[in-house]
């Protein structure tokens, strides 16, 4: 009868530990299958060989909405260079859509992306989840996260590290 009460109690005790996540650079990253706008499906697995930018975002974000304009000419600078640039937001498309509309975004966008967020945000010790907007995720060929930040003008470092994984073939 005790050893079952010790049992529960040392669960109880554990499971917080267990909730924590924390993606560092030199994981895998998780990986992930989405439908984007305009009927394109993204599939991470199936982009290996190929440099990955996954970027968290929300139009309700105003870091986000600034940083866009900046981010968009990030973009160009790796045209046909084997990078791609995903957009993943929480929000439904029929939100995303008309917010595209007056503001250009050139990432693919992925709407709907609730189970994406959730397989990258850390966790805290109750098991909520904790991650800043605009995030970022590097991925490089191999699959592995090759830069995480989140926040205001992260393209300088971002540019960095996608040159390095581009010249070390």
């Amino acid at each position: 009868m005790r050893l079952p009460k010790i049992l529960l109690i040392a669960a109880l005790f554990a499971a917080p530990t267990f909730a924590q996540n924390m993606l560092r650079v030199g994981d895998m990253s998780p990986q992930f299958a989405a439908p984007g706008l305009n009927d394109t499906f993204y599939d991470l697995a199936a982009m290996r060989n190929q440099v990955v930018l996954v970027t968290f975002w929300s139009t309700k974000c105003e870091i986000c909405r600034h940083e866009i304009p900046q981010l968009n000419q990030f973009k160009k600078r790796f045209e046909g260079r084997g990078v791609v640039f995903l957009a993943v937001t929480m929000e439904s498309e029929s939100r995303v859509e008309p917010f595209l509309r007056s503001n250009k975004f050139d990432f693919s966008i992925i709407p709907d992306g609730f189970g994406i967020v959730l397989q990258f945000a850390d966790r805290d010790k109750k098991g909520q989840m904790d991650m800043g907007f605009p995030a970022y995720y590097l991925i490089d060929r191999n699959g592995r996260v090759a830069y995480r930040s989140s926040g205001w003008d992260k393209v300088p470092a971002m540019e960095s590290q996608i040159n390095q994984i581009l010249a070390s073939n």
